[in-house]
């Protein structure tokens, strides 16, 4: 039976984060034959997702949140910590990541290659110490807001990895993703929170262990508000 993880992370001055919790599916893909991108695309095209990226990681990144669309992220390989829940403070990502410029509150955890991570619209999220190192990259075709290949299945399947990498993937017909960061929603975190939620969870279907049963219905958060 996979392990869930719920947080619930209320809204900061910053970042809207969500009335809904973020879900962490621990280890539901640690065995490395459940891990191929293609394989786990099916899975997610039959729920109702649509694949649009696999990224390799850098050191660190600017945190961000998806103003209007929930994500789902598969750790594909290699190991890392992700913030979740509040704002850089500095623009310089290092400073953010081990300088102390962030936010206070959110909750950092650590992810490794089979873990399943399914983000609310609004929730910021910040990875940093991926390991093995390596430089940032998109290894799928595209600009990374959708795969742009005859055949989306036979292109994941010709994706390399190294490094710690995860892919992305969405909601069907919500969109592509944005990049938000600390500010940009203030006065108006309503219009994340309030983002429906997909009829299915992109890995457990229709059973209430997933989405279904554990996000309701839209609410105000409880916690600070901007």
């Amino acid at each position: 039976m996979v392990e869930i993880k719920k947080y619930h992370l209320p809204p900061t001055h910053l970042i809207p984060n969500s009335p809904q919790p973020l879900l962490h599916y621990k280890g539901l893909l640690s065995e490395p034959s459940k891990r191929r991108p293609e394989d786990i695309h099916d899975t997610l095209d039959g729920n109702g997702w649509e694949t649009q990226c696999i990224f390799r990681y850098g050191p660190t990144q600017q945190s961000h949140y998806h103003s209007r669309i929930h994500e789902a992220m598969v750790v594909l390989s290699g190991a890392a910590v992700i913030r979740f829940g509040v704002a850089d403070t500095d623009p310089d990502p290092d400073k953010s990541a081990w300088g102390g410029a962030r936010e206070e509150g959110g909750v950092e955890i650590a992810a490794a290659a089979g873990d399943v991570f399914v983000i609310p619209a609004g929730v910021a999220h910040k990875t940093h110490d991926a390991t093995p190192s390596a430089a940032f990259s998109l290894l799928t075709p595209g600009e990374g807001r959708g795969i742009p290949a005859p055949d989306v299945r036979e292109a994941l399947a010709g994706v390399r990895l190294s490094g710690f990498t995860m892919m992305g993937a969405y909601p069907k017909g919500c969109g592509s993703w944005d990049f938000s960061v600390g500010g940009d929603d203030v006065g108006n975190f309503e219009a994340s929170w309030n983002v429906p939620r997909p009829e299915k969870d992109p890995f457990l279907g229709d059973s209430p262990d997933g989405i279904v049963g554990q996000w309701t219905g839209s609410a105000r958060p409880k916690g600070r508000t901007p």
